[in-house]
């Protein structure tokens, strides 16, 4: 008998056990964020605040490090002997890039002049600032589990996720500046201030970096220490994008069923929903356009409608956080898009079935 095997009760499920049983659940386990955040927000509202580290005027803001904790384990997977795939066939990586750069360029401001005509008092400016913030992160790191489930072009997916981080410096902030004009009063202000600021304040050490470091360690660590550190991190990453998820939900789930506004609710759901349908459907129909075959379609179409939602929240805790209410369209999208993945998912299982096995 192992002397270890006392300290844990029988039927005790493994750490890795319970890891394997969140990937599998990982709708239900968000919906559990969500729920936690409605119910029980003191907690994340508090760990939303920054905390003095007695370092100067360094100061402790969990959302980022949550985010860094995310993107630095996602980079410490990146499959860097696929990416040399990519060489050979880069058409449906940089077909990809172009598209998730262009296509809120498309959506949003019809998005935008359908909300003028509404009784909004700023024209919807509140919902569109949230759905510019969330169109001009990266493509979600998500979008390479979905393209592992649909057997998707996995080394274009990766390659997507890791181009968008690295040029996110300069597509975030020009991103922001191009659809600022669409917003009217105090959210185009706050919007163009936090686009001179969002290349280099957030993008770069938010995002670019810490995926970066992981990378880096992949690449120059020795093996056992590598091995090590991706024991300790990536399990981690799964849990920390849960906690990310009910910090960001509970800026607005709480006090928003604590004096519940069904409008704005509506509102969210709606505009939410119509940018990131149409978002898949141009991703599905410009992966059509170019011919590209099923996998690298499928992967296109991800990176076409799979942004780094949480980025963007943790950008709105920063740059507004007076205004939290403007998380509520931000998190349906990080909803909706799993949604739209699945179905992504379902129809290229649909057309390319697992051959079954005989005997």
């Amino acid at each position: 008998m192992c002397p270890h095997s006392s300290r844990i009760p029988a039927g005790f499920p493994s750490v890795p056990h319970l890891l394997a049983l969140l990937r599998r659940n990982l709708g239900r386990a968000v919906a559990v964020s969500y729920l936690a955040a409605a119910v029980l927000p003191g907690p994340g509202l508090w760990l939303r605040h920054p905390h003095a580290t007695g370092i100067a005027e360094l100061s402790l803001r969990t959302p980022q490090l949550l985010l860094a904790l995310v993107l630095f384990g996602a980079g410490l997977q990146v499959p860097l002997r696929e990416l040399r795939l990519l060489l050979r066939r880069p058409a449906a990586l940089l077909a990809g890039l172009a598209l998730h750069i262009l296509v809120p360029l498309l959506i949003v401001p019809g998005v935008a002049l359908a909300l003028r005509l509404s009784p909004d008092h700023d024209g919807g400016s509140g919902m569109i600032a949230a759905m510019i913030l969330v169109v001009a992160m990266p493509i979600a790191a998500g979008a390479t589990v979905w393209t592992a489930k649909g057997d998707g072009d996995q080394p274009t997916a990766v390659g997507l996720v890791l181009a968008s981080t690295l040029v996110s410096p300069l597509t975030v902030p020009l991103t922001l500046a191009v659809l600022c004009p669409l917003l009217q009063g105090d959210y185009a202000g706050r919007l163009a201030v936090a686009a001179l600021s969002a290349g280099d304040a957030f993008a770069l050490t938010s995002v670019v970096l810490p995926c970066a470091a992981g990378i880096l360690c992949r690449l120059v660590l020795p093996r056992r220490a590598l091995d090590g550190l991706i024991g300790v991190a990536v399990p981690a990453t799964l849990p920390g994008s849960l906690l990310l998820t009910y910090v960001n939900a509970s800026g607005v789930l709480g006090p928003f069923l604590r004096h519940p506004r069904p409008v704005l609710l509506l509102a969210a759901l709606a505009v939410a929903a119509t940018v990131c349908g149409l978002s898949f459907t141009l991703g599905r129909v410009a992966a059509r356009v170019l011919r590209l075959d099923a996998r690298a379609g499928a992967s296109v179409t991800l990176a076409c409608g799979m942004n780094n939602s949480s980025a963007s929240a943790v950008l709105i805790t920063t740059t507004l956080p007076d205004r939290p209410h403007i998380l509520l369209p931000v998190l349906a999208y990080g909803l909706l898009q799993k949604v739209a993945a699945g179905r992504v998912v379902r129809i290229g299982q649909e057309a390319n079935p697992a051959p079954t096995r005989t005997g």
